[in-house]
């Protein structure tokens, strides 16, 4: 029988687990953190939190897995000492039981999310972005093309090993089936895509060309990354890297992957601060939609430049080996929007004006690749690439 887990018996395993005392459980609080997960965050008597996830079963009696991903990516850091460098920039996992998928974090409460700080500030400091590229680049690099750091994570017994995604998953050709499938909204987006066949040949294509090289984290969107509260203080005498002010959280899909897959999601995750501010309407066109964005995208394309320049230049072994890794971040980009408008239309069964002007954009990003690094980055390849070298 399932052990499931609740506000009424969280002390008592996480007492058995050895994770608290007896005695911390009067003076303790618990609180329901809403997510796709049954997540409980523990505050101690000692003012030190504790967060504490379940996946959820589906009606089989069955998880799909994802806390195996997380837990081995510590796994892996403890088993390769050498790794323990990166872990300052993670989460900080504290026990895993594999029988009743419960995974027990120590909360991160000096850190907040940055997609938060985004919405609340609308301001995009480079420094941010510096920091962010320069960690991603750590990770990456740290890990590139080492054969025994795939075939441990590749091994990894309970974890989800498949390198090679399927990125034209749920993207195929309408069949009658579909109708009963998808909502209303769907069909017109299906519609949509449908019509342009460069845009599934760039897909394709990306996908062919997918190179798994390094230990990746495959949803790097801005909600999983948190910024220190004190990151001004800490820019400002930043005198190692070692003061970094970004982790990043929620390695649930992490696998050994393509590194210009990790840096477009995260471009797509910017783009959408832009695009999600549109002024909509069927009598207004494309091009004037994005103009009257109340975040224009010029506000966004210095910290975009200096996450791709940061990241370049602390890893700058990447574009030897891929001269066209630039091209492929900025189609990454370009999916990661799709996926945006997919993941819309199975929650909020949606597809409108707004979601008509992403799929816009993101055609422009995957079958115009060279076009739209100019449009992203505020600059062309030559130009990004140099400021790298220049700032070593």
């Amino acid at each position: 029988m399932a052990f499931l887990l609740s506000s009424q018996n969280v002390f008592e395993y996480l007492i058995n687990q050895g994770v608290c005392l007896p005695t911390d459980k009067e003076k303790s609080t618990v609180e329901l953190k809403p997510a796709k997960n049954f997540n409980l965050l523990i505050t101690l008597p000692t003012n030190n939190q504790i967060l504490i996830k379940q996946e959820r079963y589906n009606r089989e009696g069955k998880t799909y897995g994802e806390f195996f991903n997380e837990w081995r990516i510590h796994d892996l850091c403890r088993q390769f000492t050498e790794l323990q460098k990166i872990s300052p920039y993670l989460s900080e996992a504290l026990d895993f039981n594999p029988q009743y998928s419960i995974i027990i974090f120590n909360y991160l409460n000096k850190y907040q999310d940055l997609s938060n700080f985004y919405a609340q500030d609308s301001t995009f400091p480079h420094q941010i972005a510096t920091s962010l590229g320069k960690t991603i680049a750590l990770i990456h690099k740290s890990t590139w093309n080492r054969q025994d750091y795939r075939d441990f994570l590749c091994n990894y017994q309970g974890a989800i090993t498949e390198e090679i995604p399927n990125l034209t998953a749920n993207l195929e050709r309408i069949t009658p089936e579909i109708f009963s499938l998808v909502p209303v909204d769907g069909l017109k987006f299906f519609a949509l895509y449908q019509r342009y066949d460069s845009l599934g040949q760039a897909i394709a294509d990306l996908n062919y060309n997918y190179t798994a090289c390094c230990l990746t984290h495959n949803d790097l969107k801005l909600n999983n990354i948190l910024l220190s509260l004190n990151w001004q203080q800490t820019t400002t005498n930043l005198s190692s890297f070692n003061d970094s002010i970004i982790r990043i959280i929620d390695w649930e899909n992490s696998n050994w992957g393509d590194p210009a897959s990790d840096l477009g999601t995260l471009i797509g995750s910017y783009l959408q601060i832009w695009l999600q501010s549109m002024i909509t309407s069927k009598t207004i066109a494309l091009e004037e939609s994005l103009r009257l964005a109340t975040i224009p995208l010029e506000i966004l394309q210095p910290s975009m430049a200096a996450l791709a320049i940061a990241y370049l230049n602390h890893f700058p072994e990447i574009l030897e080996t891929s001269p066209d890794f630039l091209l492929r971040v900025v189609q990454f980009a370009g999916l990661a929007l799709v996926e945006t408008i997919q993941s819309k239309l199975q929650h909020e069964k949606s597809f409108g004006n707004s979601g008509i002007c992403m799929l816009q954009v993101a055609k422009t990003l995957l079958c115009r690749p060279e076009k739209s690094i100019a449009t992203v980055f505020g600059m062309a390849t030559l130009e990004l690439t140099h400021r790298a070298i220049r700032s070593e």
